[in-house]
């Protein structure tokens, strides 16, 4: 989870009447600072001298900056899929909103008030002012009523609350309409308390020992935390059985969504949607023929070494094909749609390039029907996906075969310089059976990442 940490200093004129005249932004994921952008900004108008004498910042200091419209994209950017935390933050939200009203554009983001927060963990102070609060907390302010000095401080107050915050109060403010999450019955707190901030795969078990459901998160802790203040009666009813937490960091993303994937499908968990996948007897499939042009067809299964794409119906298979012909400009006749033509019916209508009459160089059709294989799935290639581990000094990886998945593994870095590739994994893997829905999450982050992750033999 990132927040952004904000603070604003405007020319003094209420919500309305206000303009910025300084903004600095702090991305903060909880431990450290990750990012920040700062700058004065031109409020094209006279800057009180009440003002001045508070913050410092002149006309003169104002007159070459940016204008909020210039910064407007950059703040929006910064702020996406944040959490916008802010001391006393109904002020500095309300004044960024309306500058992006009058420019036109809508600004909603999720809101995290430190005085609100404060006075939960932090009871019984005189003053919840930004300057009491760093006093009694020894936080330093490198310029008091300064954007970046009072966001810098107000990150370092955030981040001591979060580490204080043993009752999850962050949680109930993220969503007012919540109580408090409360830790489950049979659940030791504890166990909660030592759930790693980290990506990985988690379970819950009963009284029993037994797997009642299974997740996946970037983090762990929070996300388990999510669970105990979710108002669905089903989740209710979950979080009334579980006894025992037990997880597996897995160093990325990807891994924990293929072990989720595949956990889920062999434990079937009561809590989890079962994963019924129809009956794959069909497929789609390529071939080069004579003249090198690349086609694709359909067919049972049983007469498909390694098919492209897994099917359950021939009507299922002729839809892929049909899709895949119009998003690729693919000629109908070498997609087999229209198997017994000379020409398709698309070329005069300009929806094919001409392959089918000799009007296009084989290679060019070909680039086309490879960028089509690659759009449904893993393809029959062999490769390697390599990802982050669990530890700085290995790597977590995925391992495909002739298009088939065969599980993943870790390997250290020493190791992995000498697997010259792909099958040289295979000494490394945990062995996973493949099905749809693990060649769906490949395939989506296939078409997410780029190449440079990826080890191919063809």
């Amino acid at each position: 989870m990132l927040y952004t940490v904000v603070d604003i200093e405007t020319t003094g004129n209420g919500y309305k009447g206000s303009k910025i005249t300084e903004i600095s932004i702090f991305v903060f994921d909880g431990k450290v600072i990750v990012d920040e952008f700062t700058t004065l900004v031109n409020p094209e108008q006279n800057i009180p001298a009440f003002i001045t004498d508070l913050t410092g910042i002149t006309d003169a200091m104002v007159r070459n900056a940016p204008k909020f419209y210039q910064i407007a994209k950059k703040v929006a950017e910064i702020t996406k899929d944040t959490i916008f935390v802010a001391h006393n933050v109904n002020f500095d939200y309300n004044i960024i909103l309306e500058e992006f009203k009058n420019l036109g554009f809508d600004f909603e983001r999720q809101k995290l008030c430190t005085v609100r927060l404060s006075r939960k963990i932090m009871p019984d102070l005189s003053s919840y002012s930004l300057g009491n609060i760093c006093t009694i907390e020894n936080i330093p302010i490198n310029g008091r009523h300064r954007a970046k000095g009072d966001a810098e401080a107000t990150t370092e107050l955030f981040k001591r609350l979060l580490e204080r915050d043993d009752n999850f109060t962050i949680n109930s403010f993220l969503n007012p309409k919540s109580k408090p999450a409360t830790v489950p019955p049979l659940l030791d707190k504890k166990i909660v308390d030592n759930l790693p901030e980290t990506v990985g795969v988690y379970e819950f078990k009963n009284s029993n020992n037994e797997i009642i459901y299974i997740g996946q998160s970037n983090n762990i802790k929070q996300r388990v935390i999510s669970h105990f203040s979710d108002k669905k009666k089903t989740t209710q009813t979950m979080c009334l059985e579980i006894a025992a937490i037990s997880f597996t960091e897995t160093g990325n993303e990807l891994l924990s969504l293929l072990l989720e994937s595949a956990e889920i499908k062999q434990t079937a968990p009561k809590f989890n949607k079962p994963q019924k996948e129809k009956k794959e007897t069909f497929g789609l499939f390529i071939y080069e023929d004579q003249k090198g042009i690349i086609h694709l067809g359909h067919n049972r299964l049983k007469m498909l070494p390694n098919p492209i794409l897994k099917c359950s119906s021939v009507a299922e298979c002729k839809n892929h094909l049909e899709t895949l012909q119009k998003e690729f400009q693919l000629c109908q006749k070498y997609c087999h749609i229209e198997p017994n033509t000379t020409s398709c019916t698309l070329y005069p209508l300009e929806d094919c390039q001409g392959i089918c009459c000799n009007e296009e160089a084989v290679n060019d059709y070909n680039v086309r029907v490879k960028e089509a294989i690659k759009s449904v799935g893993i393809s029959s290639e062999s490769f390697v996906i390599k990802e982050k581990g669990r530890t700085e000094n290995e790597i977590g990886f995925a391992l495909i075969l002739e298009g088939i998945y065969q599980g993943f593994g870790y390997v250290d870095f020493q190791q992995s310089a000498q697997l010259e590739n792909p099958e040289d994994y295979q000494f490394f893997v945990t062995p996973k059976k493949d099905s749809k829905d693990i060649q769906r999450i490949i395939a989506e982050y296939l078409k997410k990442q780029n190449t440079q992750n990826i080890e191919v033999t063809l």
